[in-house]
């Protein structure tokens, strides 16, 4: 009988994606030096590198969400907590969605105060949040407010923007199990699973982090909620 290997295909997958960060990487760097020549461009061409910008953040986002659960699912994703400063965080968080937003003329504003600090994994939580403003970037008409405060010995860092607000079905799925894919909707609620695990992965004491989403916040539209303990 000839020898046969069980294929992991988790691990492959996992394997794969991160050479497919690290290629988009390379394209996302490329799509920045382009950027710093953007007044040599047409309107056009801006306008579509602006959209290249956006789907290659948004893509990394998820190709980084992927590679979370794979070593959250083996047991190898260490939450490494310590002390930032919102307004940092903020502020790479803008510099990140800084182009498409002013091609497609957004207002993003930081609404936070500057010695605000708290105790979190950085990594983990500016990709949520970045998935977060990805989401209200696309859907938002003008505004965009990113803000966070402390209440009831809790950190609230909120994404509301002016668009249309989510749709029901992600508001009545906001629990999601990745058991129960639903795509007709054309929305496979990563984003919004890995949030909550991340979010469940921060704790003090019997307190733990959440997700929320709800419509008619700040703005009138769509309103993220990540509240950290």
């Amino acid at each position: 009988m000839p020898n046969t290997t069980e294929i992991d295909f988790a691990t492959v997958l996992a394997c794969s994606v991160h050479d497919m960060k690290n290629s988009l990487c390379m394209v996302i760097q490329s799509a920045e030096l382009i950027q710093a020549e953007g007044s040599k461009l047409s309107h056009a061409a801006r306008e579509e590198l602006a959209l290249l910008n956006y789907e290659a953040n948004r893509l990394n986002s998820n190709l980084l969400q992927l590679l979370s659960l794979y070593r959250l699912d083996r047991q190898q994703l260490p939450v490494q907590i310590d002390q930032h400063y919102l307004s940092e965080l903020f502020e790479e968080l803008l510099l990140k969605n800084q182009y498409y937003a002013t091609q497609r003329g957004l207002e993003v504003t930081v609404n936070t105060e500057d010695d605000l600090n708290w105790f979190f994994d950085r990594d983990l939580v500016l990709n949520i949040l970045n998935d977060a403003v990805a989401n209200a970037l696309r859907y938002s008409h003008k505004r965009i407010i990113v803000s966070a405060e402390v209440s009831d010995n809790m950190l609230h860092i909120e994404v509301a923007d002016d668009g249309p607000g989510f749709p029901d079905f992600m508001l009545d799925h906001a629990a999601t199990d990745m058991q129960k894919l639903d795509l007709r909707h054309g929305h496979t609620g990563l984003g919004i699973f890995f949030a909550k695990l991340i979010a469940h992965a921060h704790h003090n004491k019997n307190l733990r982090g959440r997700v929320s989403l709800q419509n008619n916040g700040e703005l009138s539209g769509g309103s993220f909620r990540l509240t950290l303990p």
